[in-house]
């Protein structure tokens, strides 16, 4: 009876070592430590903003390091510049003026429809980058917060518009 206690005591404490160092996070800068606001525009600000978030799991509802979904995202990186925005992604794409994708800058927002059959805007992410194609960052339900790329089949093909609001 002792062995199966130690061998039970044994598996917990070998599971609670490795869960806690498995994952693979990315550290990004603290925005505010390292960037000079003066000399960035609103857009850079809202763009680094949300990539100190980049390796943050996926939580529905999340709005901090602990967990972040896409909209949530979106909200915290606006509302560090002071700009409100709705908390759900097709209500953010109510918001601003829509645009050409090839018209997409840094800090302009692409929506998308991920859902089979449906037309309805549930997935939101921040351009990032342009060149040399358009690049979003955005919380994925199976990577978490990351960076990707709109020529990515998956994501090239659930693009549903793209709204400026700065």
């Amino acid at each position: 009876m002792k062995l199966i206690y130690k061998t039970f005591i044994f598996i917990g404490i070998l599971i609670a070592v490795t869960s806690c160092g498995t994952s693979k996070k990315i550290q990004a800068n603290n925005p505010t430590s390292q960037t000079n606001y003066s000399n960035t525009s609103q857009a850079d600000r809202i763009t680094t903003h949300a990539k100190s978030f980049l390796g943050t799991k996926y939580k529905f509802g999340g709005t901090t390091k602990r967990g972040m979904d896409c909209s949530g995202l979106v909200y915290v990186s606006f509302l560090n510049e002071g700009i409100g925005m709705p908390r759900v992604s097709r209500e953010m794409a109510t918001r601003g003026k829509r645009i050409k994708l090839k018209q997409a800058q840094i800090g302009d927002l692409l929506f998308f429809s991920t859902q089979k059959n449906r037309k309805r805007i549930n997935h939101v992410g921040i351009v990032v980058s342009k060149s040399p194609n358009v690049q979003f960052i955005h919380s994925s339900t199976s990577q978490g917060v990351i960076i990707s790329s709109i020529n990515e089949r998956y994501w090239n093909k659930a693009f549903v518009q793209a709204r400026s609001l700065l």
